[in-house]
């Protein structure tokens, strides 16, 4: 198992394949656990990057997560890719991991080739993001297949884990907190968003959403699929792939 240091704790991370770089970034209260059964889609053409940031899967845990958290991730990320020494790469993010690519993408666009930004709410928190997180979670830590799922991504202290991560977001969501530290109208690199049209677990107006942020950007792209769970890469992972790597071939 490899780590690095970030402010003195251990942050796991892998590399998977030969290829061009590609960086696939986790959302909240998972780990790079969830691209298990999609990682060999992307391991045939790139190296994929995998990370578990602070306080997730095989990483050192945190008492607290800050309340920048997709920030801090975005920080975690950079800090890796100077350490691996790569020059430019391409980065998906999904649901949480989505902002921290865009995060990465605003704070290094020398590091970034491309960005994915996969089933995510946008430029802000959907309306009554907190009430539906906290509802969300409360029901998942009674639902068996939920349990095995974070079991699977976090270990035995996967409630913990989940616990910290609600109370982040809930406080991010109530201090009314700014996603991003820089305008999305400086983003340089092109994006592709993706999600699923029948995704209950983003904002319903996130179609709309979309269009404004390719239209602010001006450089961006879309592409909803009609069907599937969240999130998107994992529920229509083969069509999912074939969509990313027209979109990571094609010219500038």
């Amino acid at each position: 198992m490899s780590f690095f240091k970030y402010h003195s704790k251990d942050v796991y991370y892998t590399e998977i394949g030969e290829g061009e770089p590609i960086v696939l970034l986790h959302g909240n209260a998972a780990s790079s656990k969830m691209f298990e059964s999609i990682v060999d889609l992307y391991s045939n053409n790139y190296k994929v990057i995998l990370i578990d940031f602070l306080g997730h899967g095989k990483s050192q845990r945190l008492q607290e997560f800050p309340i920048e958290l997709w920030y801090d991730e975005a920080m975690q990320a950079i800090t890796l890719l100077d350490l691996l020494a790569y020059e430019k790469v391409n980065l998906i993010g999904t649901s949480g991991g989505a902002w921290v690519a865009l995060n990465i993408a605003l704070e290094r666009p020398d590091l970034v080739e491309k960005v994915i930004a996969d089933s995510f709410d946008g430029r802000t928190l959907g309306k009554n993001f907190a009430t539906n997180l906290m509802h969300q979670r409360e029901y998942s830590k009674t639902n068996d297949m939920a349990k095995q799922f974070y079991i699977m991504w976090q270990g035995n202290d996967w409630e913990s884990v989940i616990d910290n991560d609600t109370k982040c977001l809930v406080e991010f969501a109530e201090q009314d907190k700014e996603i991003f530290h820089k305008s999305l109208n400086e983003l340089q690199v092109p994006i592709l968003l993706t999600a699923n049209k029948t995704d209950d677990m983003i904002r319903r107006d996130f179609m709309e959403e979309y269009d404004e942020i390719i239209k602010q950007i001006a450089h961006g792209e879309k592409y909803i699929f009609e069907n599937g769970f969240h999130p998107a890469i994992i529920s229509n992972g083969a069509e999912f792939e074939k969509i990313a790597n027209e979109f990571l071939r094609k010219k500038l």
